[in-house]
């Protein structure tokens, strides 16, 4: 969002539409609004500002829920904000440090202070960026403990807070395009300066899930969260924020709750076996924290190859960190053989997953020309040195 475009919505008259525009799903949607809009004598302006902002509360919804219906986004923002539900997770763990007030230094659009500031933190939040500042500023005027300052983190005087959050920007926009940095001395603040602040008082530290392990501290806890199934991101925590006798850990958070697998150390890797009953996904939070070799002797199961995150036992046993899957057989991965097998079993709803082996699912389905109403898992993956496709079924 330009600065311009930001004036526009800033608006009484913007502000009053947007709160009374229906939402907008679909291409038909906003070409509803934008000639309802116009007709009601919106200015060009006020009415692409309105209708941004209202396509952008409803993708919010799976992010905020009812909180979007009066907060305000850029596409960026939106995109790298916080899910309110993980949110909660971090405010919880300033709490449980201690802290009374926070730095939230790179806030974006205010999501994560607007989790800290619900939990009674006194936040000051910070962004380099003028208008996503002003963004953020409107989304936290409901809380009286909450304020925003246009700046930079390298330049706030930290010894006001007792807890800091950093969220380091690890792209740049210019002229409309966007740079991703993978070299941290290149984010915004540098990982450097981040990693020496938090040193003196509890931080949290939002990086990307696939950070490098290498640039990890050693005396830090680095927690990888899944939320919904997705991979949203790695904190690391220090100081007093960080737990005791706790290095790694991975944070679950689904339907039924959040649930969390740690360790004190680096774990290896269950043996190999042979393909059981029973197969195992682990949570691609399991995977980035390497946690898999302590799921794998929880659930009294064994690898189904060195270098496939998959696991396998001949019983089933309940877990909140991996999708569990009834194997039926092992078919040989030749799509014009599957497409015969798959139609001799009726089978007309198919449910791809693949591991290990370069295959393009999407075009791997067209090939198979499923005809059947009934469903089944096929699992494309290697055991040992095969490549085979395995038929199963889903155990919830």
């Amino acid at each position: 969002m330009q600065r311009d475009e930001l004036l526009a919505l800033l608006t009484p008259e913007a502000m009053t539409l947007l709160d009374d525009a229906p939402a907008v799903a679909s291409s038909a949607d906003a070409l509803a609004l934008v000639t309802r809009l116009r007709a009601a004598g919106g200015s060009p302006a006020t009415v692409a500002a309105v209708v941004t902002q209202a396509k952008l509360r409803r993708r919010a919804l799976a992010k905020f829920g009812p909180f979007a219906e009066r907060m305000l986004f850029t596409d960026a923002g939106l995109q790298q904000a916080t899910r309110l539900q993980v949110a909660a997770h971090h405010a919880d763990r300033f709490r449980q440090a201690g802290a009374v007030s926070v730095a939230d230094l790179g806030c974006g659009i205010g999501a994560d202070s607007m989790a800290f500031a619900s939990l009674g933190l006194e936040v000051t939040a910070y962004d380099l960026d003028e208008v996503t500042a002003a963004i953020a500023a409107h989304n936290l005027a409901p809380f009286p403990n909450a304020r925003v300052e246009h700046g930079r983190a390298e330049e706030v005087d930290l010894a006001d807070f007792d807890a800091l959050w950093f969220d380091p920007a690890r792209r740049t926009t210019n002229g409309g395009s966007t740079a991703r940095h993978f070299d941290p001395s290149d984010w915004s603040p540098a990982l450097d300066f981040v990693f020496g602040a938090a040193r003196e008082r509890p931080t949290g530290i939002k990086l990307g899930p696939g950070i490098d392990h290498a640039y990890l501290p050693e005396d830090a806890e680095t927690q990888w969260v899944s939320s919904g199934g997705d991979l949203v991101e790695a904190t690391v925590w220090m100081h007093d924020a960080a737990r005791a006798g706790i290095r790694r850990s991975a944070l679950v958070i689904g339907k039924q709750g959040a649930a969390e697998l740690t360790s004190s150390e680096d774990v290896h890797d269950a043996e190999v076996g042979e393909l059981g009953t029973v197969l195992y996904e682990p949570d691609p939070a399991i995977i980035r924290a390497r946690l898999i070799g302590d799921l794998a002797r929880s659930l009294k199961a064994t690898m189904i190859s060195e270098t496939i995150a998959w696991m396998t036992a001949d019983a089933f046993a309940p877990s909140p960190f991996a999708s569990a899957f009834s194997v039926r057989e092992v078919l040989p991965l030749h799509a014009s053989s599957l497409k015969s097998e798959l139609r001799k079993r009726d089978i007309g709803v198919l449910e791809i997953k693949k591991r290990g082996v370069d295959i393009d699912p999407a075009e791997f389905r067209r090939k198979l020309a499923l005809k059947g109403a009934s469903s089944a898992v096929l699992i494309l993956t290697r055991i040992g040195d095969r490549r085979v496709a395995i038929l199963a079924d889903r155990l919830s």
